[in-house]
């Protein structure tokens, strides 16, 4: 008998302990395991301890923020040992990372994500103290997600060292209901799926973030509506009358105070109005007075650009003036209040340009989040920039930098009046991916991106992303994992360890393979970023002869008798019929025969559809789609 031994009562480490024990014994030890709670700590034999640091009597790594900052502690010889963490959270990535250590794997959520090896807990011997790189770490809901979906995603990230999910908008509504309505698929029948559904989902979810103790991320988009009683649920038209009495809130555009085509999520208000701004902030304080569960909330404006209040108290003032104008009033309240919640604000679009003349009085009460939504994926952020340059704003005539330089220089601007907390918010696995075949572009950007987000001065990554994103593998979420953690892993040892892992004594060779994949669609070309090259037909000609040849060993892995090895390679034969279809669709659009590509890409999407609940859990039906119909209908420059 091993005794596994918490020296805290609460949801997580009782958690984490069930974890250990669960883990240990799928690891097919000739052990029984029991739990118990202990008052405090004494060097028991076969006994696995499970506290906070100063439980054990370590010295505190760093004295920071215990709540967000994380580091482990474990020394674990034979069937005794520590495993310590700075908070709950903490502890649960600890036992998780001890689990790593003697071979454990999770590759991608679920029960067929897991990697069980055999081991024999007497004979381990493992020592770890480590604290995380970066503060922030964590996954944002976006795509079409069944509830199911985010289950996983939330059950699956701390195992990697994850340790935040943020759930966008109050309800999360418009991912659910992409699912369940199976937009873009027609051969599935529609689900009724109703807000209140939607709502019992995300109290749910909450709960499961809350038991795993990682950081709640909410809101972001609606406050610009919500509060106005016009529901912000997504990106969709609103097509009911709107009273005038809420209009005379709305910015005034072009003489017109209304909705932003329609929409209210992409509305901006009459800043300059002190009624607003006082709807806007209270209605904050009520939220979080309702949802104490909420670590960090996001307080965000319209998701539109270039459509601000163009009245005469507005015109002259920079929208970002009026944001820290709000901010201020929001600390204000909320400390009055006796709400300590930190508060995400972002720079993006027209916020991009700093304040000029208001400045954040209370910066420990905020985090800044930087958004480069149109920067390049084809590029990763670097060092020496020098100072920052950046363009004059011109209310609504705005444009927006693709480039990395241009971006950064924004940020390094905002950093001149704000030294707080920050994380860089970013969208490499919401469309950029999607370029990328074999998925090693993209994962070496997202290495080189958050090794150097130190240099840039920002303190983790928030990643808004297609959750399904594992296929035909995950290995962008594995580098962004374990890079977040420890930046000083090399890219080659991680992915070697995800291949390894994934495919078995063959994972070399699917490495070898998919990467070839990847250049042979060249990226950035995909991302309409540079001009196809002369050869780029005949690097889409070779994608055939690559598959042919890879065929065998695809087929001989889907026989392997570990249900993980073999789920892996049996993703890789859909894949394989995927990029066949994808480069002959290409190389028509390439010889401009653009009629052909587009019934091409009929086909393949018809072939998808009927595939959809095979590759659900991994691939996100809808949102390819959507990237993919965009490319196929345009020029691909």
């Amino acid at each position: 008998m091993i005794k596994i031994l918490k020296l805290i009562d609460s949801e997580t480490a009782d958690f984490a302990a069930r974890e250990l024990k669960k883990y240990l014994t799928l690891a097919r030890n000739n052990y029984d395991f029991s739990i118990e709670k202990r008052e405090e700590y004494n060097q028991e034999e076969n006994a696995i301890w499970l506290g906070l640091w100063n439980q054990f009597s370590l010295e505190d790594p760093k004295r920071e923020d215990p709540k967000f900052n994380d580091a482990i502690f474990i020394d674990i010889n034979s069937n005794t040992g520590v495993i310590a963490g700075t908070n709950e959270r903490s502890i649960l990535i600890g036992v998780y990372r001890f689990l790593r250590e003697i071979r454990f794997r999770w590759i991608r959520p679920g029960l067929d994500g897991e990697v069980i090896p055999n081991r024999d807990i007497s004979k381990v011997n493992v020592r770890v103290k480590e604290k995380a790189s970066y503060r922030h770490r964590g996954i944002c809901i976006e795509g079409a997600v069944s509830y199911e979906n985010v289950a996983d995603m939330i059950d699956f990230i701390p195992k990697l060292g994850f340790n935040s999910y943020f759930i966008q908008f109050r309800e999360a509504y418009t991912f659910f209901e992409r699912w369940y309505s199976h937009r873009n698929n027609p051969l599935k029948e529609k689900e009724d799926f109703p807000l209140e559904k939607a709502r019992e989902y995300i109290s749910k979810l909450a709960r499961e973030i809350k038991k795993r103790g990682l950081l709640y991320h909410a809101v972001g988009h609606g406050w610009t509506c919500e509060h106005f009683g016009i529901p912000g649920l997504g990106w969709d038209p609103y097509e009911e009358e709107i009273s005038p009495d809420i209009k005379q809130y709305f910015a005034e555009v072009n003489g017109k105070r209304g909705l932003w085509y329609g929409i209210p999520l992409n509305t901006n208000l009459c800043y300059s109005n002190p009624e607003v701004r006082r709807i806007v902030v209270n209605s904050i304080v009520d939220y979080l007075k309702t949802h104490p569960e909420v670590d960090t909330l996001h307080f965000w404006l319209a998701d539109g650009s270039n459509n601000q209040c163009e009245c005469e108290n507005c015109r002259d003032i920079l929208p970002s003036d009026f944001y820290v104008m709000m901010l201020n009033e929001l600390d204000r309240l909320l400390t009055s209040e006796g709400i300590d919640t930190k508060i995400v604000f972002l720079i993006y679009l027209d916020l991009l340009w700093p304040p000029k003349t208001e400045r954040i009085e209370n910066s420990d009460r905020f985090i800044l989040m930087f958004a480069p939504i149109t920067r390049s994926y084809s590029d990763t952020y670097r060092t020496g920039y020098g100072e920052a340059h950046i363009s004059e704003y011109r209310r609504n005539q705005l444009s927006f930098p693709r480039n990395i330089d241009e971006n950064v220089s924004f940020l390094e601007a905002w950093q001149k009046i704000f030294t707080g907390d920050s994380f860089d918010f970013d969208y490499h696995l919401m469309w950029a991916h999607y370029s990328d075949p074999g998925y090693f572009d993209i994962s070496r950007i997202i290495y080189e991106d958050i090794r150097n987000l130190k240099n840039i001065g920002i303190n983790g990554l928030i990643s808004c992303q297609i959750q399904r994103v594992f296929f035909p593998t995950g290995l962008p979420v594995y580098v962004m994992a374990h890079t977040l953690w420890n930046d000083s892993l090399g890219f080659d040892n991680i992915v070697e360890d995800y291949f390894n892992s994934a495919f078995g004594k063959e994972g070399e060779k699917v490495k070898d393979y998919l990467f070839k994949i990847s250049n042979l669609f060249d990226p950035p070309t995909l991302r309409r970023e540079k001009l196809p090259s002369k050869n780029m037909l005949e690097k889409l000609e070779r994608v055939s002869k690559k598959v042919r040849e890879f065929m065998p060993l695809i087929e001989n892995g889907i026989q392997k008798e570990d249900k993980t090895l073999s789920k892996s390679w049996d993703y890789l034969k859909y894949h394989s019929d995927i990029i066949l279809a994808l480069a002959s669709i290409l190389k028509s659009k390439f010889k401009g025969e653009d009629e052909t590509a587009l019934e091409l890409w009929k086909d393949l999407k018809g072939t998808l559809q009927k595939s959809e609940d095979v590759l659900q859990p991994v691939f996100d039906l809808f949102e390819f789609v959507e990237v993919m119909d965009s490319l196929i209908k345009k020029t691909i420059v």
